[in-house]
């Protein structure tokens, strides 16, 4: 048992420790009930929990939402076009987010997949040094798509 002042007490009896509380007019609060004999303290609850509750808001204000950031890109495109995207991506992976590549195929164009690998690859080489795949390059339907995630 700990004292409201932070002394330790020792092992007491469950019936003196809430008589101890009590005449402080304080609660006894079980800290951690796992470890044997379970570690109790003499505090204001109210106080307690409204701690629990500050390190709890500041513990989520602190972590980090990781974000998938979308490229999408055409198997036919332009050199001055991809080396915006190529930016875009490096910019993504830079901020901490995941960068989906998607490329999507129209009409006939599906029946040169090796067109579009090629470009997905590219982004791939292209982006080694600041991001690691995920996801490696797949083909779904009429599209192609890679995940990369900083490094």
């Amino acid at each position: 048992m700990i004292d409201a002042d932070g002394a330790m007490l020792g092992v007491v009896a469950l019936a003196q420790a809430q008589k101890l509380a009590k005449d402080k007019g304080l609660d006894l609060v079980e800290i951690s009930p796992n470890t044997n004999p379970p570690v109790c303290k003499i505090l204001d609850y109210s106080k307690y929990k409204y701690e629990l509750q500050k390190k709890a808001r500041l513990a989520k204000k602190n972590q980090k939402v990781v974000e998938t950031k979308e490229i999408k890109v055409r198997p036919t495109i332009a050199e001055g076009d991809y080396q915006v995207k190529l930016r875009n991506a490096t910019r993504f992976i830079k901020n901490g987010d995941k960068v989906r590549f998607s490329l999507q195929f129209k009409g006939r164009e599906v029946t040169h997949e090796e067109v579009g690998f090629n470009v997905i690859n590219k982004f791939k080489r292209d982006m080694d040094d600041v991001a690691k795949v995920e996801v490696q390059p797949k083909k779904e339907g009429k599209q192609i798509f890679m995940i990369m995630v900083p490094k």
